[in-house]
This record gives C-alpha cells, sequence and structure tokens, in this order.
C-alpha cells in the first residue's frame, strides 16, 4: 500500500470514528477477524450493549465497513444473517444459517474465543483456533491493531509459525524510513504455533503521523521476505 493512500485512508478512518454524538449505550472495543488473502486478521471496532460476545459476533456478521474495505482490504467469507448464541461451560452454540466454509468459522471462532468466556464455538462441530492453521497467518499480530495509536516504544504481541520460531520487524515512519528493526523468537515454531511478546527500542519520528509495523520471514533459500504483512500504525511521541 502506498504511504500517500495510506495516510488518506487513516484520516478518512478517523473522520468516521469520530462521527456521532450525544448518550448511547455502553460501549466496548473488540476485535472483529477479516480475511487478508485468505487468513485471518484482526481489526478494532467499537459494539454496544451489555452482551459483549453477541454484539461482537452480529457486527461479524454485518461485514467490513467501508473504510476497512478501503484503508485495508479486508474482506470476509462469511454470508450474512441473524447469528443465534448462546455460551455454557466456555462453549459458544453457534447456529450457523447454512454452509459455511473454513475460512468463515475461522472468523467466527477466532471473534468470539477473543472473549474468556469462551474456550471453544460449537458449530456443526465443536472448534478451536487450533483447527484453523491452515487460515492463520504464518505471523499473527493480535496488537497492536490496524490504526491504534501508539507511543515509542511499541510492544507488539501475537502468535506465530515460522522456521526455527523466528521472524523480523521493521518499524517505519510516514515516509517509510525504518525507525527500528530486529528479529524476534516465538516460544515455538516449525510446525507448531507459539506466542510472541516484544518491545521496539525507543525511537523518535520528525513528526506524529501514520507509520507502519512491517513482519515478515526471510526464506531460506534466497533470503527473499515471505509471510509479510504490514499493520498502519498512527505513531507519536
Amino acid at each position: 500500500m502506498k504511504r500517500a493512500a495510506l495516510v488518506f485512508a487513516f484520516v478518512g478512518a478517523l473522520l468516521v470514528t469520530g462521527c456521532g454524538g450525544g448518550d448511547s449505550a455502553a460501549s466496548s472495543q473488540v476485535k472483529l477477524y477479516w480475511l487478508r488473502d485468505g487468513k485471518v486478521w484482526p481489526v478494532a471496532r467499537e459494539v454496544e450493549g451489555d452482551q459483549v460476545e453477541s454484539a461482537a459476533l452480529e457486527a461479524l456478521f454485518e461485514g467490513p465497513s467501508a473504510d476497512e474495505k478501503d484503508a485495508l482490504a479486508a474482506t470476509t467469507a462469511i454470508p450474512g444473517g441473524g447469528p443465534s448464541l448462546k455460551i455454557e461451560d466456555g462453549v459458544a452454540h453457534f447456529q450457523p444459517g447454512g454452509q459455511y466454509s473454513p475460512e468463515a468459522y475461522a472468523q467466527i471462532v477466532y471473534t468470539l474465543t477473543q472473549f474468556p468466556t469462551i474456550d471453544a464455538v460449537q458449530g456443526d462441530r465443536l472448534y478451536t483456533r487450533a483447527d484453523f492453521e491452515d487460515q492463520t497467518p504464518g505471523i499473527l499480530v493480535e496488537s497492536p491493531l490496524p490504526f491504534e495509536d501508539v507511543t515509542s516504544p511499541l510492544r507488539a504481541t501475537g502468535t506465530a509459525n515460522t522456521f526455527e520460531a523466528t521472524f523480523n520487524y521493521e518499524l517505519t515512519d510516514s515516509d517509510g524510513r525504518i525507525v527500528d528493526e530486529n528479529f524476534v523468537t516465538a516460544t515455538s515454531g516449525t510446525g507448531t504455533r507459539g506466542t510472541f511478546d516484544f518491545t521496539t527500542k525507543p525511537f523518535t519520528l520528525p513528526f506524529d503521523g501514520v507509520g507502519s509495523l512491517v513482519v515478515f520471514e526471510r526464506s531460506a533459500e534466497d533470503g527473499s521476505r515471505t509471510k509479510l504483512v504490514e499493520i498502519p500504525l498512527r505513531m507519536s511521541q
């Protein structure tokens, strides 16, 4: 994604999220998992109501917003419909309204299991996140989320399944200049998904603006970048 387009899309997203006014029901920030290149990818979304799990599922079924489509190329495999949800003993009982692809179930399971009340999802069978390794990117950054406000130093967390559990990151400013770079070692890899938690070195920007966290694995054959994901961020001192 070109930097100018990224900045423009970010400004549009700010205008939309800043709209609205007056009193409203209690809101919560949740993660909705859309698809990018057929893999789950989380974005932040505000939902209203006391039943946050049901509200998140309803928002997921409504599909990505225009800004999420334009700025993040977010897509969904969920055909829509009115989902019903009941949570018992850590299992979310979800009633699918038809045939769902593995990608659609991956979106649903990832979105619902972000909540501590839910360990698994009962659809046409019982699912956990481990059932969707093929629909999970090699490097899944769970925090920070796209267009999140971040300051120096930046902390990133998530899961990864890379060769020998290692991957690289670059933190870039709005002009694409690298302000920090290093490699990361997850808790496991080479066929087994592990977790990671790293913090960049303190950085200084010439001005506040839109930057990016770029994560990728180096090819053992030619050193090229594979499993690359770029996360646009609002960066400030």
